[in-house]
Parts: structure tokens; C-alpha cells; sequence
């Protein structure tokens, strides 16, 4: 093989399709899934890659630096794709001691790994860190969020996903480990876990069941279709400059609750229904603690230094994630009910 290289938390829903991506576009890569498969990873995901040449998984936890350090070792991967962490905003205000071994330790964890492994030829290798715009913190009604925009954190979730930014970078100036890092928008689409709003959304109204929209609905995201999101990941991985940060986003800005009325008309008319019979489901409930206002990536630096753009509109990715959610119902319920925890053997 030309390379090899790492994916973390490849078996979730982003790292699926950067998987994919890599697994199918370049054969002459050894993708290494490396997965600890806690609930939010499923091996289903990547049925149609599994029994390919070029793919190995490997269940490996993070947070284990004696583990990782020898998959280091085994392998001598080319790059890493860190993609692995604990995401759910609402987890982390319940539970954020584990986002903080996640997301910093098992982080730190990796770029420790790296460092020992690359330190006599770091020539032609990279480390990719995957973060997000909620580092940032929050907007008001205008501006955009750039590469510059100094970190702002509200919630435990961001807060260790920024703390894991500032450890990437310090580990490239204080060791000269080759990195780059991206942080993006909210993505949508196909095996989203089914705790997120829009397959949330998509399984109640299958249910008949409410639709939760916090606060007023008024709350504002950056929406990105996840296959454009992966298409970015490798392009930044292979044409990033070392040592540089690039928002991906697709400059698409939604309203938690015109976003659930659209899903929602989509939803009746691919099931036949009345126009308005899925809104009729829509159930305002209690605000979350720390809930930032809005968030809107400026992703010109991506764009014009990589000429990097979203390959659809959010009305296309938003009917084509639908789309797939009702052809793999079977895979929804498995996940809801958690029976596609069996798969970890």
C-alpha cells in the first residue's frame, strides 16, 4: 500500500463517510478504522466497505495511551484523520467528565503516539484534527465565524473540543508535528444517530410522535451535508497547508424551526400525507443551559485556497437524507432500540 492512514471514530456518523470516501477513492491507501465503539459507533454503517482490500477495523479506545501507542507501532501509519469524540451537546452537561477524556485526553493520547512514531521521519506525514464551530461560541444576528474568530465556548462539549484544538496546535509549535485542523458546521445525513434533531425529527414522525424544538425555535445552525463534509476532509488532508485551520461550511443558514417545517412538509409528501400533518406534531419544551444563539461558518479560506464547494443545496441533501432514512428503517429501529450494539463482536 501507497500509505496508510488512521481514521478515529470511524465507525460514527461523520467517520463513516470519510471512510468511505477513502476506502473507495483510494485503493492503494490501507484505511485502519480505529473505534472504540461506544453507542454512537456502528459497525453497519460500513457494511459495503468491510470485506474491501484496502479496509481493516481495529477496537481500540483512545483513551488508552499503552494501546494506541502500539497500534502506532504495528501499523507506522502515513497520517491520522482524528475524528473520534463525544458529540451530544446535552451528554456533556450531564455527563462532562467523559468529554473531557474523550475529547482531550484520548486527543492527547494520539498526538502522543504520533509524535514517538514520526519523530525520525515526520517528512510526508499528517495529522488531521476534526473539530467544530461551537468552539467559537456564539453569534448574534450577524458576522460569520473565520478561522481568526477567538475561541468562545459555552457548553462542556465545546469547551473540550477547544482544549483539543489548542493541544493540536501546540504539539505543532512546540514539536513540529505536521497537522492541520478543520472545524465545521452541523452536518446531516445519512446513519445520523437518531439523538440529533433531523433523524430525530425523521423517527418521530414515522411514530407519530412529537417533534422537541427547544426554547422558540429560533435557534440558528450552518447546515452541511455530510458526504460534502467528507469531500472537504480529504481535501484538506492532502492540500491543507501545514500547520492551518479551514472551516468547512456551506454557507446555509436554518432556524431550528423553518428547518422542522420543511423536514416536516418533505416528510408528508414522500409519505403520502395531508400538507401539515407532520407540524401538527411540533412540541416547543424547555431550553437547554447554555444554548448559543447561532452559529454560521465563513468558509471563503477553504474556497478559494483549495476550491473547495458544497456539492448541493440543503433542500437537495435534506430530501436525499430523508430518502435514506426511509429505505433503511430497519437500520433506524436497530439503532433506537440499541440492537445494533451486537454488531461490537
Amino acid at each position: 500500500m501507497k500509505k496508510t492512514i488512521f481514521i478515529t471514530g470511524g465507525a460514527g456518523f461523520i467517520g463513516s463517510h470519510v471512510v468511505r470516501e477513502f476506502v473507495n477513492k483510494y485503493p492503494d491507501y490501507h484505511i485502519v478504522n480505529v473505534d472504540a465503539l461506544t453507542y454512537a459507533g456502528n459497525l453497519e454503517n460500513l457494511k459495503d466497505v468491510e470485506h474491501k482490500p484496502n479496509y481493516t477495523f481495529v477496537k481500540q479506545d483512545i483513551c488508552d495511551a499503552a494501546g494506541i501507542l502500539a497500534l502506532f507501532q504495528r501499523y507506522q501509519p502515513d497520517g491520522v484523520i482524528h475524528l473520534a469524540a463525544e458529540s451530544h451537546v446535552d451528554r456533556s452537561i450531564t455527563s462532562p467528565t467523559d468529554f473531557v477524556m474523550t475529547n482531550v485526553v484520548g486527543t492527547v493520547n494520539l498526538l502522543n503516539a504520533a509524535r514517538e512514531t514520526w519523530k525520525e521521519q515526520p517528512e510526508g506525514k499528517r495529522f488531521h484534527h476534526v473539530s467544530t464551530d461551537e468552539v467559537y461560541g456564539t453569534l448574534g444576528e450577524t458576522g460569520l465565524f473565520t478561522e481568526d474568530t477567538p475561541y468562545d465556548p459555552h457548553s462542556p462539549y465545546s469547551a473540550s473540543k477547544a482544549s483539543s484544538d489548542h493541544f493540536v496546535r501546540a504539539y505543532h509549535d512546540t514539536y513540529g508535528l505536521p497537522i492541520v485542523i478543520t472545524n465545521c458546521s452541523n452536518n446531516y445525513g445519512p446513519n445520523h444517530f437518531p439523538e440529533k434533531l433531523i433523524p430525530l425529527c425523521i423517527l418521530n414522525i414515522l411514530h407519530d410522535k412529537p417533534l422537541p424544538i427547544y426554547g422558540d425555535g429560533k435557534y440558528t445552525r450552518d447546515w452541511l451535508f455530510v458526504v460534502d463534509h467528507a469531500r472537504g476532509i480529504d481535501l484538506v488532508f492532502h492540500e491543507g497547508k501545514n500547520g492551518s485551520s479551514y472551516n468547512i461550511g456551506g454557507f446555509n443558514e436554518w432556524q431550528n424551526i423553518d428547518l422542522v417545517h420543511e423536514l416536516c412538509r418533505q416528510m408528508d409528501e414522500k409519505l403520502g400525507r395531508a400538507p401539515g400533518t407532520a407540524a401538527q406534531l411540533i412540541t416547543y419544551v424547555k431550553d437547554r443551559p447554555g444554548h448559543d444563539l447561532r452559529y454560521a461558518i465563513d468558509a471563503t479560506k477553504i474556497n478559494t485556497e483549495l476550491g473547495y464547494e458544497p456539492s448541493v443545496t440543503f433542500e437537495e441533501g435534506l430530501s436525499q437524507t430523508i430518502d435514506w432514512f426511509l429505505n433503511n428503517q430497519a437500520w433506524l429501529e436497530r439503532v433506537n432500540s440499541g440492537a445494533y450494539r451486537g454488531l461490537e463482536s
